[in-house]
């Protein structure tokens, strides 16, 4: 089955980072890839813990959108915080944040950062189909 898509907004708050996640564990449940909910957990954290902890005070809502299209799975996180764009940097190792962008770049195929208008949306792609799975 391909082409799907669930697109659901959260408050700019705390208890969204777990209502995300808990959206993100139902979805793919349904859609039958069980194989990809961890590490789309995983990264629905770090990317929606990104959001909160940096723009706040820009935007009431968040949006999380979740497409099975052509083999991938294709996971994006926008808001409306325009004026920095999240950047892959290596933390210090007494640093005690900075690293949920090596955590996403670890996790993906491919990730990257699209501007809109206004703000960013932070994207992941993750294979349907890893090689050592089921």
């Amino acid at each position: 089955m391909s082409g799907r898509t669930s697109i659901k907004r959260f408050r700019v708050r705390r208890d969204a980072v777990a209502a995300a996640r808990l959206h993100v564990r139902t979805t793919l449940s349904a859609w039958k890839l069980g194989g990809l909910i961890e590490d789309s957990v995983l990264i629905t954290s770090e990317l929606t813990t990104n959001v909160i902890n940096h723009a706040k005070g820009t935007g009431d809502y968040f949006e999380l959108a979740l497409r099975r299209r052509n083999g991938i799975l294709v996971l994006e996180v926008a808001d409306s915080y325009q004026w920095r764009m999240p950047e892959l940097h290596k933390p210090a190792p007494d640093d005690l944040s900075g690293r949920g962008l090596l955590i996403v770049d670890a996790l993906s195929q491919h990730w990257g950062v699209r501007p809109r208008n206004p703000g960013k949306t932070v994207w992941s792609h993750l294979p349907l189909h890893r090689t050592g799975q089921p």
